[in-house]
């Protein structure tokens, strides 16, 4: 029925009203018609489509060319991989490629831009896009099997061939047959390839190094992912790192992503203290559908599962062939551990100091290739980043991969010296300096009345400090509210550099504070906690941070007045004291030793400021919490195992607890 809501001429409104009257009478009088009764056929012709079958954009204008390929594997698996080549590379036939293998969506990470343009077409991803655009590199990106566009099966960190992988493939096998198809038809190429990444995709370089083609003459894992159990992604020292649970969820549930982490609260806190433990939120989420947090369920401890994975240890046993670059943050909020690591494992073996080089900048992970001038609160009065890829990255790359490129002149290591903010050329790491300075081991005394101090405690001092854990009511890593790792909302690149006061002022944060320093103490590499600790429990964890606290007033930067900063710090839990590999419970009331090595730091003390150790038992939500009463797997603890424990923290001759700081002197 129409509806006739005004109309400006009286009488084509009459008209209109009398005509439907007529219809109502019309269909009064019309006979009802039976269901058997089939409408009339309707004829028409379609219109046709306005989009084409395929469209041809026009891109002659284009600085570059970009084309999709399938690569086949060996064992008949195709990985989609992106292609951009410069069209001077076009003209020119001799340019290098420069590949990153992914799991995060090849075609989405060279198509950030609609211009005909290279640089910007790549430049919302993480790939160092003024050293590729300005070094005439072909840029390959490619989704890793069972992502994306590729075909095959994924796993998380896809292990080597061997006792955690029957098949005939691995990283290692891909990437060779990656680069054997590259060289063989992509004809304005070099025959030199260089594979570079950060975190996932730094993992995949360091793969590369096994078996490695002969086409690879240089890698760069940045911040990579090393070894999930001793201090990366997965785990710290045992302690499970559960706000990662929802990547786990999103990268392995679908090939493309595409199922989705639900939260309940706006605060994190809320949401993980609702659920109890780690076990039953996985469960509450679904998480149980997918094979790798299957296996972190059955893998709590550093067994078969993780040793056979430790990419530092694999590479040891490889011979050194191919340069290779790898790039840690003082900061790294997810992979701390991993570049330092295989750093140790490799540099011992490269005997003639051309194969392993270390860049260590003042970054979050993978700030190296953003902007670099400042994190959080601390500003560094340059871009820091953008002199590592100028006078680092870069001539390491042309290097090797340019014809008739010059011998770079980058240091073996390249060390930014953070309270100073300057940059150090060092002969290996750690060093300290150039030349004539040694690095020792110089325990920084945790004393009575908060003290810290060189000097060892004295016969008389109280013998310890105490605190009560209440699972409960856990010490938080950040202030709440607590927002997801990904969340609109979230800080998460810098919550290492977070102002401790909040910490600090806990009554169940024990505080040791030096006094105000008169002269620099430079440190150099890992601190190590030396704790000599007790519980009331049969569990626990021991979290140990080492802080520089700024004057109570900084003229130029009021802000940092009082800043308590965070130079080092991590968490070890209390079960693995005697074998990462078997946890055991701790004998309550015990006074025992723990020891356990802080990430790598490179910090200059300054006069005015002084040093401090804060010690707590909980990091929440980051970690999981310890139900401080032994359980056989914390993933499946129970509303009933979280006890309140009185932790002692020893400080008397006999059991002196301390930090040992690698301390720089010099000639």
């Amino acid at each position: 029925m129409t509806l006739i809501r005004h109309s400006r001429h009286p009488a084509l409104l009459a008209s209109a009203v009398a005509g439907l009257m007529l219809s109502f009478q019309t269909f009064a009088q019309a006979p009802a018609q039976t269901s058997t009764q089939a409408p009339a056929p309707r004829t028409y012709t379609e219109l046709p489509s306005e989009t084409p079958l395929k469209f041809e954009p026009p891109t002659a204008s284009f600085d570059y060319v970009k084309r999709n390929e399938m690569i086949p594997m060996r064992d008949g698996v195709k990985l989609n991989t992106v292609i951009i080549v410069p069209k001077s590379a076009s003209t020119a036939k001799k340019a290098p490629i420069l590949l990153t293998r992914t799991p995060y969506n090849a075609n989405e990470l060279t198509n950030h831009s609609d211009s005909s343009h290279l640089g910007p077409i790549l430049q919302g991803y993480d790939n160092a896009t003024d050293t590729i655009v300005e070094g005439g590199y072909i840029r390959v990106v490619q989704d890793i099997r069972g992502k994306y566009e590729s075909e095959g099966d994924y796993v998380m960190n896809r292990p080597l061939r061997g006792p955690q992988n029957a098949t005939p493939v691995d990283h290692s096998t891909d990437t060779y047959d990656t680069i054997d198809w590259l060289i063989k038809n992509i004809p304005e190429a070099n025959g030199k390839v260089g594979i570079l990444g950060i975190s996932y995709d730094g993992f995949l370089p360091l793969m590369a190094l096994v078996n490695p083609h002969p086409a690879l003459k240089v890698s760069v894992p940045m911040n990579p992912m090393v070894d999930g159990w001793m201090g990366d992604d997965w785990f710290h020292n045992g302690a499970f790192r559960q706000q990662n649970m929802d990547y786990i969820l999103e990268q392995v549930a679908t090939r493309k992503n595409d199922a989705k982490w639900f939260r309940s609260n706006f605060d994190d806190y809320d949401m993980y203290m609702r659920a109890g433990s780690a076990g039953e939120l996985g469960r509450q989420r679904g998480l149980e559908q997918v094979g790798f947090w299957r296996k972190l369920l059955a893998h709590p401890s550093y067994d078969a599962f993780w040793k056979d994975q430790a990419v530092d240890k694999i590479l040891a046993g490889q011979p050194l062939i191919v340069p290779t670059l790898l790039v840690h943050s003082l900061w790294d909020q997810e992979d701390s551990y991993g570049a330092i690591a295989v750093y140790k494992a490799l540099k011992p073996k490269d005997t003639g100091n051309d194969k392993i080089f270390l860049a260590i900048g003042p970054w979050w992970h993978g700030q190296a290739i953003g902007d670099g001038s400042a994190l959080g609160a601390l500003k560094f009065n340059a871009d820091t980043a953008l002199q590592f890829r100028r006078d680092v990255l870069r001539p390491f790359l042309d290097q090797y991969l340019q014809n008739d490129a010059p011998k770079s002149n980058i240091a073996t290591v390249t060390a930014f010296e953070t309270g100073t903010n300057i940059w150090r050329r060092l002969p290996s790491w750690p060093a300290g300096c150039a030349g004539g300075c040694t690095v020792k081991g110089t325990p920084m005394h945790l004393l009575s009345d908060q003290k810290l101090s060189l000097t060892a405690p004295k016969a008389g001092d109280a013998a310890y400090d105490e605190y009560i854990s209440d699972p409960a009511k856990p010490v938080t890593y950040r202030a709440r509210p607590i927002q997801p790792v990904g969340g609109k909302f979230s800080s998460w690149r810098q919550w290492l550099v977070d102002d401790q006061r909040e910490a600090s002022s806990r009554p169940d944060v024990a505080v040791f504070t030096s006094d105000v320093l008169t002269s620099p103490m430079k440190i150099s590499g890992q601190p190590i906690a030396n704790l000599i600790a007790s519980t009331s429990g049969t569990d626990a964890d021991w979290v140990v941070k080492l802080i520089d606290v700024y004057p109570d007033e900084v003229a130029n930067d009021p802000v940092m007045g009082g800043y308590q900063l965070a130079v080092s710090m991590d968490i070890f839990r209390g079960r693995y004291r005697e074998s990462f590999e078997v946890a055991k419970p701790i004998p309550a009331d015990k006074a025992l030793p723990y020891r356990f090595a802080l990430p790598t730091t490179n910090h200059v003390f300054l006069p005015g400021h002084r040093i401090m150790v804060q010690i707590q038992s909980s990091w929440f939500p980051l970690y999981d919490r310890n139900p401080q009463t032994f359980v056989p797997n914390i993933f499946w603890a129970k509303p009933g195992d979280y006890k309140k424990a009185t932790q002692r923290i020893y400080h008397s001759p006999g059991q002196a607890s301390f930090v040992e700081l690698p301390v720089v002197t010099t000639p």
